[in-house]
């Protein structure tokens, strides 16, 4: 299995890439901009990365993408000035607080290609919520477009036991499918829409969408980053970087090792803009 060069390590050929390009940068959030802890709920992001966020948005246009509802996401980063695609992508918004980004089209965007879904979703929720009573540690998220059942904290004795209630429970409804995350069981339409549709869909809301001049970098950690990971490797265009301090098959380019990396990797881009607006252009 590669393991694929540290983007701190290989900076310098990262910024390269961007010459005569505008870097827009796209996060997941679980494991990327926070780390993965036991209870979901208690994944909150630091100050300290909450401001290297924020700096990177002032320069560069900023999304969050990430499997949790959007709400719930926002919640945790608190910054108003960002795109934030939920649900793995199925419910996206233009940022609430203008910046210089935001062309009044990006503003306005509110995109949610599965509300159809909503209903079923809501009942396989709350049929889990009462059918995995019996399994200890068990936790059932609803993530509004998505019901999200995490085994972090379950006995691994009991993960096949835990497996065969969600897949029981799909059974009753066609229409949605299964994917699994890092330890999380996760219940998604079954529409073709994923986190790299999200990155197309947002390059397009942007005013990026045949561009040659721009540069999509996507940071995340998990399976489903890879469906982003993917596209920018179909476009030949964008850099992929996966959160991991293991190898691993992926479509990114290059790693970081964790979320204290990927707040240096960003810290970093944010002085090299600002030095290279402060050279002069002779």
């Amino acid at each position: 299995m590669v393991r694929h060069p540290s983007a701190l390590s290989k900076f310098e050929q990262i910024v390269a890439a961007s010459k005569g390009k505008k870097i827009v940068m796209f996060l997941d959030y679980d494991g990327t901009l926070s780390p993965i802890v036991d209870d979901p709920d208690s994944a909150f992001m630091s100050d300290t990365m909450r401001r290297a966020v924020r700096s990177v948005a002032k320069p560069f246009p900023t999304a969050i993408v990430s499997g949790r509802c959007r709400d719930k996401v926002f919640e945790f980063v608190k910054l108003a000035e960002l795109y934030y695609a939920g649900s793995h992508g199925m419910d996206i918004k233009g940022p609430a607080k203008a910046s210089r980004h935001n062309k009044a089209k990006a503003k306005g965007v509110l995109f949610q290609p599965a509300s159809e879904f909503l209903p079923m979703i809501e009942q396989v929720h709350d049929s889990l919520i009462e059918k995995t009573k019996c399994i200890p540690g068990a936790k059932v998220e609803n993530n509004k477009f998505c019901v999200s059942v995490h085994f972090r904290c379950v006995d691994e004795k009991s993960w096949n036991t835990l497996a065969e209630i969600v897949k029981a429970e799909l059974k009753e409804y066609p229409k949605l499918k299964l994917t699994q995350g890092r330890m999380v069981f996760e219940i998604r339409p079954t529409i073709k829409w994923d986190k790299g549709k999200a990155l197309e869909f947002l390059l397009e809301s942007l005013g990026f969408a045949d561009c040659t001049n721009v540069l999509p970098v996507y940071i995340g950690d998990d399976r489903t980053d890879e469906d982003a990971f993917k596209v920018l490797r179909k476009r030949g265009q964008g850099i992929g970087i996966l959160v991991s301090k293991y190898p691993k098959d992926t479509n990114a380019s290059y790693s970081l090792q964790e979320p204290a990396e990927v707040m240096d990797f960003l810290l970093r881009l944010v002085e090299w803009e600002r030095l290279s607006r402060a050279r002069p252009k002779w």
